[in-house]
């Protein structure tokens, strides 16, 4: 896939994270009947795939869509910088159309403000539906940017600056995330998103993306 030309590669990892994302939301919907989980009664956590012996099997399933998504990243790109791109492509889209898609099967969730169990390696993550669709949104569109200009052979100024500022501003954004991870571990359920924190960790990592995809001047 490596050696096709950017619109056929972007629309194949695309089509393939929009087919992921049925597939997993299907499997979602299949579990919570087989399971009798109610989706609108995430919290207080009561989930047996999270709470009982199902556990290591739930946080198997979410490294293996990770592997999964990694290794299209990988198959489409050609280089390190552009493979990491293209998994931020489908990624991105894996994640907003697995809630499109869940929507369309079962209603849930009803608005964006909806809280979601969003991951559990190494802590429950926890979040508003926006928060993730903000971050995949903006994977994206970064991520098809600097693809782009990778595949007709423009540089990616991606310096100390700016993968200090991807590094630091993602690991903010988990930080927000993981904010009520000990909530959650005891039963509780959250009400308060930090946002402050959530805007100042993508802020910070938008900074280094548009720096690193900006075009050198003259």
């Amino acid at each position: 896939m490596s050696s096709t030309r950017f619109p056929t590669t972007a629309a194949v990892v695309i089509v393939y994270a929009v087919a992921m994302a049925f597939l997993e939301s299907a499997v979602v919907v299949y579990l919570q009947r087989a399971l009798g989980i109610d989706p609108r009664g995430l919290f207080p956590v009561r989930d047996p795939a999270l709470t009982g012996d199902l556990a290591l099997i739930e946080v198997g399933r979410e490294a293996a869509t990770l592997v999964m998504l990694g290794a299209v990243g990988w198959l489409a790109g050609r280089s390190g910088l552009e493979r990491l791109a293209w998994t931020a492509v489908a990624f991105g889209t894996w994640d907003i159309l697995y809630y499109a898609w869940l929507w369309v099967f079962i209603g849930w969730p009803p608005s964006l403000a909806t809280w979601d169990l969003l991951f559990l390696i190494p802590v429950p993550w926890a979040g508003p539906a926006w928060a993730p669709v903000a971050v995949s949104v903006a994977l994206v569109g970064f991520g098809l940017v600097a693809a782009a200009r990778l595949r007709a052979g423009h540089p990616v100024r991606a310096g100390r600056a700016q993968v200090a500022a991807g590094i630091g501003g993602g690991a903010i954004v988990v930080l927000a995330f993981c904010w009520n991870a000990t909530l959650l571990l005891d039963g509780g359920v959250p009400t308060d998103f930090p946002w402050p924190v959530f805007a100042a960790g993508m802020a910070l990592a938008a900074w280094g993306a548009i720096t690193a995809l900006r075009p050198p001047a003259g």
